[in-house]
């Protein structure tokens, strides 16, 4: 009894020093459950209030289910701004917490598997400067916004944990620490908290149909490819498709040395299917964009946007919008105040979507005093619709008809399908219905440098534009082109550099540098954290090394 007493009075001692040395003051820890779990996380079946909460609830199995739930609750000794203080006293409690948060590590069976830094608008500035304990949910039939979910989710289904924790008996831990940014270095601390939980997982019945590769239909339009690929590891991916651990996937197609090489339908999809790839529709934009130009329909990507609109007529003049260039919209780098990214910016796209003028939305937008034109990257949906508009006023006949001209009919395109802006403009923010193999031949005009069939469709010179990286210095973005985003993928020690078009749900069309080869994904994992992760994995792991096999 006399050692546990010391052991608590050593511990109180402790929490006295490191409390008196706080740049704010936590909240105060009364309950007596939460004093005796300090450093702990707990795992629970649903969300309880702290003063509801008993040990009793506490998980030390769980049975992973479709239908389930899964929260944690995290007790510290002290708040995460006061941790983060710890890491550098020099700095306020605001400048702490715009530069900090928590480190999550999941390890499953002692192998660690993921570690991420929680991006710094994570959690409220209350919770970080006072909270001393936290409830999130993993995964909850409510559905709750939270970023715990998603933490969950990228963990899960994009780095691993769903193969790591399939079929059996697992133990998961979890170590939470604090880390902090600044002068462009990463400093983490010592751990926070950390907790174990034994999870099982059912056996999945699944139909071998699915499994094995499908035959190439006839009549593709393509010749089909004579080049061996690994097939074991084709089956495998197949599997894990059909498995779920690749979710809401409806097709995979890959083009090497302009021959169709692999085409395969999934989840009710097949090659009638009109696939909505969201955002992959932007690169069309900067496609025509580049044919508008070649035929002098537009100067040049350096026109600035006074040539095509008097800006005085709208809100926010300036003499910095005047100075907005089409470039700088083709690399969302126009210094507009407009941020996909940020759900509080006012030029975010869902407070375009509403208004019943999308260009003049993006064009009464004021700028940004934070960023330079050109130079801060920032994912502007806005944007890229004033570009359509611009082409559509200044080609014949407007964009529509433009298009078909001199794309999608120079291609074989014939069935497709716009969305539309509400004045009836084709929408080039995104929503282009297209076949599988269709995007596989606008991945191909790309890959044979502007030509299809041996007619010029696009100059070589706007692919290579459209094909650099005008952001190297940003640490958080791999690189981005003229509405085209550049990937990385290393296979067996070996990095193959590719250029692509993207879209919400995970819809990709991939074409590589220096290797003969188109990839197109198309999936429909809409506004699900896992789905650009899931299929950066199937492209690294499965489809790259089967295809890249001499």
């Amino acid at each position: 009894m006399k050692t546990n007493l010391y052991f608590i009075y050593c511990f109180f001692i402790l929490c006295f020093t490191a409390k008196s040395q706080n740049v704010l003051q936590p909240d105060v820890i009364t309950n007596s459950l939460q004093a005796a779990n300090i450093a702990k996380i707990v795992f629970l079946r649903n969300a309880i209030p702290l003063e509801q909460l008993k040990e009793s609830d506490f998980l030390e199995t769980f049975p992973i289910k479709k239908e389930s739930n899964l929260y944690i609750r995290i007790f510290m000794g002290n708040s995460l701004t006061n941790y983060l203080h710890q890491l550098n006293t020099s700095l306020s409690a605001e400048e702490l917490i715009k530069n900090g948060n928590f480190q999550f590590t999941f390890y499953v069976d002692n192998k660690l598997l993921y570690t991420e830094n929680l991006n710094l608008g994570a959690g409220t500035p209350q919770i970080k400067n006072k909270s001393t304990t936290i409830q999130l949910p993993f995964f909850s039939t409510l559905q709750e916004e939270s970023w715990g979910r998603f933490l969950w989710s990228r963990f899960y289904y994009g780095n691993g944990g769903e193969d790591a924790l399939f079929i059996g008996t697992h133990v998961l831990k979890i170590e939470i620490r604090p880390y902090l940014k600044t002068d462009g270095k990463t400093k983490t601390g010592s751990i926070i908290a950390e907790g174990s939980l034994k999870i099982e997982a059912a056996k999945i019945e699944i139909n071998e149909n699915q499994v094995s590769i499908q035959k190439i239909a006839p009549q593709s339009e393509w010749k089909n490819s004579q080049n061996a690929y690994d097939t074991i590891v084709i089956r495998e991916l197949n599997k894990r498709i059909e498995e779920k651990r690749f979710k809401n996937i409806t097709s995979i197609a890959v083009i090497k040395n302009g021959e169709l090489l692999l085409e395969e339908y999934f989840n009710g999809a097949d090659r009638n299917t009109l696939h909505d790839t969201r955002s992959v529709g932007k690169s069309f934009a900067s496609t025509m964009m580049g044919i508008a130009i070649k035929e002098d329909y537009i100067k040049n990507e350096n026109a600035s946007l006074n040539q095509f609109y008097d800006l005085k007529k709208y809100k926010n003049y300036s003499i910095e919008k005047e100075q907005v260039t089409l470039k700088s919209l083709l690399t969302m780098s126009s210094a507009f105040d407009g941020s996909d990214q940020n759900a509080d910016s006012p030029g975010n796209e869902e407070n375009m979507y509403p208004t019943s003028d999308w260009v003049k939305f993006g064009l009464d937008l004021p700028m940004d005093s934070t960023k330079q034109i050109g130079k801060n990257w920032d994912y502007f949906t806005a944007g890229v619709v004033i570009l359509g508009d611009i082409i559509h006023k200044q080609v014949p006949n407007g964009l529509e008809a433009y298009a078909e001209k001199k794309l999608f009919s120079p291609l074989g395109i014939k069935n497709y399908k716009w969305k539309y802006t509400p004045q009836k403009v084709a929408n080039t923010a995104g929503g282009l219905g297209l076949q599988t193999l269709d995007l596989a031949k606008y991945g191909q005009l790309y890959q044979n440098k502007g030509t299809w069939n041996g007619k010029r469709i696009l100059s070589k010179d706007w692919i290579e534009k459209s094909f650099t990286n005008y952001f190297p210095q940003n640490e958080n973005l791999t690189g981005y082109g003229y509405l085209f985003w550049k990937d990385i993928f290393t296979v067996n020690e070996k990095k193959y550099e590719a250029f692509g078009c993207s879209g919400n749900g995970g819809n990709k069309v991939y074409v590589f540098k220096d290797i003969p080869l188109v990839i197109v994904i198309t999936a429909t994992a809409y506004n699900k954290p896992y789905a650009h992760p899931q299929v950066f994995r199937m492209m690294q792991e499965f489809i790259l090394p089967a295809v890249i096999k001499p």
